[in-house]
């Protein structure tokens, strides 16, 4: 077999492997639980509550949002009687961000355009993927954390929406 079409297979096999790890992604997923582990105690919290609320979506082309909550966030009485604390709360209580992915099949990178946090916008968020059934199980690399700063890891449980 000459060394083309041994590349070309190669080639091929690689380009099935990525469009089959794409299509694991595809679609929307809900969050079950959303935890960081404080890397200078080794603490584990429940990042947005023992009820997070997101979803996190992944489109055929390449695209992606992701929207997080903690639970009990503040409801004002009306848009016109939300007084800068709750604003704040509201701010602080929440992730959301859009941009593009690629996935390999173990790794996932988000390619962030967009932001709730400006700091986090042109920048590249890689989180370790493990597949278990129908649900997907993210973890961050060791980072400061964007609600208080802390240096941890995130561990966060996808559930695919059927």
């Amino acid at each position: 077999m000459s060394r083309f079409a041994l590349l070309g297979i190669i080639t091929c096999i690689v380009s099935i492997s990525h469009a089959a790890a794409q299509e694991t992604l595809e679609g929307t997923w809900k969050l079950i639980s959303s935890k960081r582990t404080n890397q200078a105690t080794g603490v584990t919290t429940d990042t947005f509550g023992t009820n997070p609320q997101g979803f996190i979506m992944y489109s055929r082309d390449g695209h992606m949002m992701v929207l997080l909550t903690q639970t009990g966030r503040p409801r004002a009485d009306s848009i016109e009687k939300m007084t800068d604390q709750q604003r704040e709360q509201l701010y602080s209580s929440m992730i959301a961000y859009a941009g593009t992915y690629k996935f390999d099949g173990k790794t996932i990178e988000h390619h962030i355009d967009i932001s709730w946090n400006e700091l986090w916008g042109g920048t590249v968020q890689v989180r370790d993927v493990k597949k278990d059934g129908n649900r997907l199980i993210y973890t961050t690399r060791p980072a400061p954390s964007p609600v208080d700063g802390s240096m941890g890891f995130a561990t966060l449980v996808w559930e695919k929406v059927k």
